[in-house]
């Protein structure tokens, strides 16, 4: 009776007090009569006014957000993957979803369509979303910048910064003499459009540079270190540059505008003297936490957001204060870490899409219509190149660097990505620039940010100099070293996959080379202090080298592909071995985790282009992760996969033999064998050998040469403790699904598993 007692009072509740709530109902609809209430008749039938309910709903404003929100999401995300699949950064694909959402596409070709999810009624909403992103997006920008990275570099960085924004500026000014009088907006003075477009030929996108920079593995070089503090100053002078135009252009005069400026200076000195200080006094006593607790995030936003508010009110617009806000934060590497992991992703995943999408549907590409409009975009572009890139270049080469070096930095400060957007649209929103000047200068933002990458390489191309042919050399001869790549995430996992590697090497160090590398996701917005970043995570990969006595180099990168990446690491660089962990869900084994499979192998764009080109068949069912699955498919080298369960020695191996193609896993035994002394058992699963000479050769000449350390066993011989007092299987690549297959009860107790593929 105890046993049912809950489901008997869970009845006896829910039950008694549903019978209440229908009494009080049905004594409710006799008041009725006196409140002379009419009972709604269903002219149309039931389903029709279902149907009138439902069309009443998807008008709603906040389903029509929704709906936006969606769509603008899943198309961004995917021209973004498409311009990172060329080598773009992924903000133009972002971009040109916004143009391609907007009138210049959607609108001309399917307006009812575009009409119903874009209503006029519904942008503000969308407007003020995007604001807030951008908000936080500049908050984020303003804790990137490393101010003592300015201060240790600023003596040529500020000659190139500065050059790089004066000569744009005054070419910009130039350029607006020419166009005024046709391409002004009526009532709007020379001063305020000039300044606009002067401001708008001299910026440069901070994060894309940053991005660029680290993707190319330049960030730790002396050229590198100049770019990145170059783009910072450039930052901090083009912001406030554009906080004393808005003010101008607010005010309508220059001198009407020096109130402004000394409030915004006022301003900035409280920011520094003030504020500043009471957050440092916060960070230090959060220091040393892994998490920040809600009244300490509390008092930071509040900041942001008093911060943002007080510069819209003084006129040199919200985002100034936000990107000061970032700037004033704590000067803790660990603390800032904390709080771009918060904002980062809702910024720029959910909100700053929608700020792309909401200058694609302020670009009518249709209003340059004209064979003339077309040639004012050229000569545009042509200045905005000029003034940046050339101006650069010239004062990287007056303060010293090598004309290799300078247009490689006027290449990248030439890029403007986002930052550009920004001001467009403040320009815009003040009335300063015409629809039809707006839609130029978003195109001559996108071709300047989508030519670093081409301009780069055709530096590289002709500057060829005498360092590369001696790394070619240099590779060459490594070459007939044995080398093993191994990449890692997590630092557990790349001790164990460490250890593996040194018994693969352990006696033939001046014959062998290990190298261990991590690769973090970066989107536009780089990881703050990256140096720093690095240095915690290979610092328990280096101690572990030390106790193992095993040499290493290390290999750290910013990518937005992972998997391409590690690919492309191990082809390029003649790796005899890439050792990477196995990826895991938090769904696998679920319900959920089969669904979110299924999902992802139907609208996963590499899984499309696998579909189309043949490559779908050789993963067919695969047993692997998608990361590993694009990994296996993308690397060319030999490559190792460890199911790691805590390896810490290599001591104990065996090695299932299913069919003749596992033959070259008696390679790596001879390895093990020889730089290890691992003791190995041979599992010839149903008697292979018998049937292949090859085979039976291989493992008789082992046997023979090894009679301590190898040992042949058959499937009767595999018992409960045996597997469990073993160190690792290693299994081929093609094996693991049969052992998955029929064999499954084998995993559970073998520690570690390394899957090969040759």
């Amino acid at each position: 009776m105890k046993n049912h007692r809950n489901t008997i009072f869970y009845f006896v509740i829910t039950g008694g007090f549903s019978a209440l709530i229908y009494w009080i109902l049905a004594l409710g609809k006799g008041l009725e009569v006196h409140k002379n209430f009419l009972r709604p008749v269903a002219e149309n039938g039931h389903w029709n006014d279902f149907i009138e309910s439902m069309s009443q709903n998807l008008h709603h404003p906040l389903a029509i957000l929704l709906a936006q929100i969606v769509t603008i999401i899943i198309v961004a995300r995917f021209f973004g993957w498409v311009f990172r699949k060329i080598g773009q950064p992924s903000v133009i694909g972002e971009i040109i979803a916004g143009i391609v959402l907007g009138p210049s596409l959607l609108g001309l070709y399917f307006p009812e369509f575009s009409l119903a999810l874009f209503p006029v009624d519904s942008l503000g909403n969308l407007q003020f979303l995007s604001q807030i992103g951008l908000i936080l997006f500049m908050f984020v920008i303003g804790m990137e910048l490393d101010l003592k990275v300015l201060q240790n570099r600023a003596k040529d960085a500020v000659v190139i910064s500065h050059a790089s924004i004066v000569i744009p500026f005054a070419l910009g000014i130039g350029l607006a003499y020419f166009v005024y009088f046709r391409f002004a907006p009526e009532g709007v003075a020379f001063l305020p459009f000039a300044l606009f477009m002067g401001i708008a030929m001299s910026i440069t996108a901070f994060p894309v540079l940053a991005r660029i920079v680290q993707e190319r593995g330049i960030n730790k070089t002396k050229l590198g270190a100049v770019v990145i503090t170059c783009a910072a100053a450039d930052d901090i002078t083009a912001w406030c540059i554009l906080a004393a135009v808005i003010a101008i252009v607010k005010a309508g005069t220059f001198v009407s505008s020096l109130y402004i400026i000394g409030m915004a200076m006022a301003y900035v000195l409280v920011m520094l003297f003030v504020v500043k200080p009471f957050l440092a006094k916060i960070g230090e006593l959060y220091a040393t936490k892994d998490s920040i607790n809600k009244p300490v995030v509390a008092i930071f936003f509040l900041t942001l957001i008093i911060s943002s508010y007080t510069t819209e009110i003084i006129g040199i617009h919200a985002l100034f204060g936000a990107f000061m806000t970032g700037v004033i934060m704590p000067d803790i590497t660990k603390f800032r870490n904390l709080f771009i992991e918060k904002v980062e992703d809702v910024s720029l995943i959910l909100l700053l899409p929608l700020f792309f999408v909401f200058t694609g549907l302020r670009t009518e590409i249709g209003l340059i219509n004209d064979p003339f409009l077309w040639r004012v975009t050229g000569f545009i572009i042509l200045v905005a190149v000029i003034g940046k890139f050339l101006g650069s270049a010239l004062a990287a080469k007056f303060v010293g660097q090598t004309w290799r070096d300078s247009f490689t930095i006027g290449a990248l400060m030439n890029t403007r990505g986002l930052m550009e957007l920004i001001v467009l649209n403040i320009g815009l929103d003040l009335k300063v620039l015409t629809p039809e000047v707006f839609t130029m200068m978003v195109i001559m933002a996108l071709v300047t940010t989508f030519m670093t990458g081409p301009t780069l390489n055709i530096i590289n191309y002709i500057f060829k100099t005498k360092d590369d042919t001696d790394l070619e050399e240099i590779s060459i001869t490594n070459f007939k070293k044995y080398k093993i790549l191994i990449s890692f995430g997590n630092n557990e996992k790349g001790k164990s996959l460490l250890r593996l590697a040194n018994s693969l090497v352990k006696k033939q160090n001046n014959k062998a080379t290990v190298t261990a590398m991590h690769l973090t996701l970066s989107d536009e917005v780089h990881a703050y202090n990256l140096e720093e970043y690095e240095k915690d995570k290979f610092l328990p990969i280096i101690e572990e080298s030390k106790n193992l006595n095993q040499e290493i180099t290390t290999l750290f990168q910013a990518t937005v592909d992972i998997e391409s990446n590690i690919a492309e690491v191990a082809n390029n660089g003649d790796y005899d071995l890439l050792l990477i962990g196995l990826g895991k869900s938090i769904f696998e084994g679920s319900l959920l985790g089969k669904v979110l499979g299924f999902t992802t192998r139907i609208i996963n764009p590499d899984r499309l282009i696998d579909k189309f080109t043949g490559k779908e068949g050789l993963f067919e069912n695969s047993p692997f992760d998608e990361r590993t699955r694009q990994i296996i498919a993308k690397t060319k080298t030999p490559l190792g996969i460890l199911i790691d369960k805590d390896l810490q020695q290599v001591d104990r191996v065996i090695i299932p033999i299913f069919s003749s193609e596992d033959a070259f896993l008696l390679d790596y035994a001879q390895k093990l064998i020889t730089n290890n002394n691992s003791k190995i058992k041979i599992l010839d699963v149903n008697a292979n050998s018998n049937d292949n000479f090859v085979l039976k050769s291989a493992i008789n000449s082992l046997e023979q040469k090894y009679p301590k350390n190898i040992t042949l066993i058959d499937e009767n011989s595999i018992k409960k403790d045996l597997l469990e007092h073993l160190d690792l299987m290693i299994i081929g690549v093609e094996s693991w699904k049969v052992l998955l297959d029929k064999y499954s009860v084998w995993l559970r107790r073998v520690p570690s598993v390394l899957i090969l593929k040759h």
